[in-house]
């Protein structure tokens, strides 16, 4: 476990918490950044080494929520894992993990979205080297864990109706994913009244969309639970790809 540890310590502190508190927050974050990617078979091998991290966290209510889902994690065959994965975050725009998506659905705002998110990264001294937008959730979790509390965490805060559509979604299809996404609001400010209401209208009415061909689902954005239809990507005005994580922590 101190191997596994080491290798997702973050890099540094910025912020005004102690340096355990420091630490053991942006483990917490690497942890959930790590568990909320595709379960190939590298990241299943790693099962029993994240199970016991897991388990050696001190008591909070993150700590508890990460056990419940690495029970089931360890516990599930592989191939179910995958399968379970596609379906929840590939087949279901509800619970898709491309957080600029909620904010501004399958707009040309959604483009200049992504790009002042790499630039942030960026500017904070980040660089990434990977396919994924830099909006997906394990991105922007590493990099909140990397950066600190301030000014790492502020696109999870930013984008915190989305993170509560996400977890309402896992819930409602009793998803053991949800257990991740509980942990990660644990860590978040509380939700306000207008936190509230405005996760209630997006759920019912879906992000914004335009009315450009962009999406066939025009009424509430959102296609039906079965269909394939994951969020559209935005067009390429994104400097080159940001880094993986995977080359960082699985190495």
């Amino acid at each position: 476990m101190s191997a596994l540890r080491t290798l997702i310590r973050p890099s540094g502190r910025r912020v005004r918490l102690s340096a355990k508190e420091s630490e053991e927050r942006a483990f917490l974050l690497r942890l959930l950044s790590l568990l909320l990617q595709y379960p190939d078979a590298e990241l299943a091998a790693a099962r029993p080494a994240l199970t016991a991290a897991v388990d050696a966290l001190a008591p909070s209510p993150a700590a508890e929520h990460l056990a419940s889902f690495t029970t089931w994690f360890a516990a599930e065959p592989s191939d179910a894992l995958e399968s379970h994965y596609v379906e929840v975050f590939d087949l279901r725009r509800k619970s898709s993990l491309y957080l600029t998506y909620y904010l501004h659905g399958d707009t040309r705002r959604r483009g200049m979205a992504l790009l002042t998110l790499a630039q942030t990264y960026r500017a904070a001294g980040w660089s990434a080297d990977s396919g994924e937008l830099p909006d997906h959730l394990p991105v922007a979790l590493e990099f909140a864990a990397l950066a600190g509390p301030r000014a790492g965490e502020a696109p999870l805060r930013r984008h915190r109706r989305g993170l509560e559509l996400i977890h309402h979604a896992l819930t409602d299809i009793e998803s053991p994913y949800r257990h991740l996404t509980a942990a990660l609001l644990s860590l978040l400010p509380p939700a306000t009244g207008a936190d509230r209401e405005a996760v209630a209208k997006l759920a019912a009415e879906g992000p914004p969309a335009e009315e450009v061909g962009m999406d066939p689902y025009s009424g509430t954005g959102f296609a039906p639970p079965d269909t394939f239809v994951p969020p559209h990507r935005a067009e390429p005005t994104l400097m080159p790809p940001l880094t993986s994580m995977d080359s960082e922590i699985r190495r």
